[in-house]
């Protein structure tokens, strides 16, 4: 509240109502978890612009409606869908985003979103989804991604450094969660604290269907290499249960070469037919170690459990033996072992959804919010 105790129609205290808020994004060309959280943020600060690199609508239409202000390498069309392309000058880029008469900048990233220049005067907060992928936590996969290769090592240590350098510019460090709290920690040398994403209200829209009614094991995730969804489809081609993959990506040719007839892709649907599979699944399976990850917690809040590999974010938002399972090795064998255990084990519906419910968005709105105005005073 504000020191008057009431509250604007936006819901938000007086003082907070009124600062001038600017959010920056690394880009908007795409939609998923990042973006989901982007929006929440966007719904807490209905005012607030957001800036980014590139900006392709045609990919972005959760976007429509929002003001949108890309760096001046928008200006290039065919590079708005080739943001690697352009990770040499995405610092720079950053750097001329004309932040003026914002009071508070939020940057929300996993890379060089956090290279906005702000004034001693301006609270610049970073919203740390993860620190740069390629540089840091997932150095090994992208060293061995072919279009990494041909960088020479001077220039690979050049931009190391310069993200380091970068990575000093936010006045402080909002985590996603424990675990990216620790590589903030690790690899930029700075403090967080923890502010938990949100899942949307609509997640919690439909009552679960009982498990006597659920059809098949579902994957919800974009189909690339770190996803580890080629895990899943090793091991459902030898348990010969029913899986539904939703999702696209540069994997799905592959996946759909190797995978057996028990298993059917469905691409990229809407909320509404996703919120249908979550409902209709006797298990959501999460092979990938994630910084945080909103498929575990929208499954649950519609009742469903999760058997996840027993690492990175899923650890904090699955209780093992109540909402979920663990598999300890990112193996076809022990994820297949975990699926086993589980047609033996019982679930109760009201502890998945009361475990979600940690994570609704007025939680996270009250937690961000706090940080703020802490931060302020």
């Amino acid at each position: 509240m504000g020191e008057d105790g009431r509250r604007n129609r936006s819901g938000l205290p007086p003082d907070i109502e009124s600062m001038k808020v600017a959010l920056v994004y690394d880009r908007v060309n795409k939609f998923g978890g990042a973006e989901r959280l982007l929006l929440s943020l966007h719904r807490l600060f209905p005012k607030a612009p957001i800036y980014t690199l590139v900006h392709e609508p045609r990919t972005s239409v959760w976007a429509k409606g929002i003001k949108i202000i890309p760096s001046f390498l928008n200006r290039i069309p065919f590079l708005r869908s080739r943001h690697e392309w352009l990770a040499p000058l995405a610092p720079l880029a950053f750097e001329t985003l004309d932040l003026t008469g914002f009071e508070v900048i939020i940057s929300v990233t996993s890379g060089d979103a956090k290279s906005v220049l702000t004034k001693p005067s301006q609270l610049h907060l970073c919203y740390c989804l993860t620190p740069t992928r390629y540089f840091w936590s997932g150095f090994g996969e992208y060293a061995r991604d072919p279009k990494m290769k041909w960088l020479p090592n001077f220039l690979k240590k050049y931009f190391l450094e310069l993200d380091l350098l970068t990575s000093t510019r936010p006045d402080h460090y909002i985590a996603i969660s424990k675990e990216v709290q620790k590589r903030v920690k690790k690899y930029y040398k700075r403090n967080s604290t923890i502010v938990y994403p949100c899942i949307e209200d609509k997640f919690y829209s439909k009552k679960p269907l009982s498990f006597d009614k659920r059809k098949y094991f579902l994957i919800v995730s974009r189909l690339v290499p770190y996803k580890r969804v080629d895990l899943a489809i090793s091991a459902f081609n030898k348990l010969k249960y029913p899986l539904v993959v939703v999702g696209i990506g540069s994997e799905l040719g592959r996946l759909k070469k190797v995978a057996g007839s028990n298993i059917s892709f469905v691409g990229d649907v809407s909320d509404d037919r996703l919120i249908k599979y979550y409902r209709e699944a006797k298990a959501v399976i999460f092979p990938q170690e994630e910084d945080f990850g909103l498929v575990p917690l929208e499954a649950q809040a519609l009742g469903t459990p999760v058997i996840a590999y027993g690492r990175g974010g899923a650890l904090e938002t699955i209780v093992a033996g109540k909402t979920g399972l663990f598999f300890r090795e990112q193996t076809p064998t022990s994820l297949l072992s975990a699926v086993e255990k589980f047609t033996r084990s019982n679930f109760q519906i009201t502890a998945l959804q009361k475990n979600a419910s940690r994570f609704r968005y007025t939680n996270f709105s009250q937690a961000f919010l706090k940080e703020i105005k802490h931060l302020r005073h």
